[in-house]
């Protein structure tokens, strides 16, 4: 069986984190299925999807990091094409990645108890995100 919907939330620019546990688990329970996965996938190409501890440290740790490995720059290809300020935005949600799967068991997330799923806006401009949420099992 498979179960799928989608979610929306505005985000207020680049480093601005949400933590959507709540309601990625919402929508496992709404389909029924007690034993299985359920995919979250990021709609754009400047939002990312992971897990971490959603704490306020590392919620200011992780977008820093990002921007030391991947820092906002005008000499990437990307900005040398299009001029708009954002390829650090592309490089750093593909270095995350748009998605996550998370197993499934007796109808409840299988994280840790200091695991939570976030989504992170890479993108230098607020935006409204839309994530596909895909729950398949028993």
């Amino acid at each position: 069986m498979t179960f799928q919907k989608s979610i929306t939330f505005s985000t207020s620019g680049h480093r601005d984190m949400h933590e959507i546990t709540k309601e990625i688990s919402e929508a496992v329970s709404e389909s029924g299925i007690q034993n299985g996965i359920v995919h979250i996938f990021n709609i754009g190409s400047t939002g990312a999807i992971g897990t971490i501890e959603f704490e306020p440290g590392l919620k200011r740790d992780l977008p820093e990091i990002l921007d030391k490995l991947i820092p906002p720059s005008r000499k990437y290809g990307h900005e040398q094409t299009w001029h708009d300020g954002n390829a650090h935005s592309h490089l750093q949600a593909t270095l995350l990645g748009p998605s996550l799967t998370v197993p499934i068991q007796n109808g409840k997330l299988e994280l840790g108890i200091w695991q939570q799923i976030f989504h992170l806006e890479c993108d230098i401009k607020p935006r409204t995100r839309k994530l596909i949420i895909t729950v398949t099992g028993e």
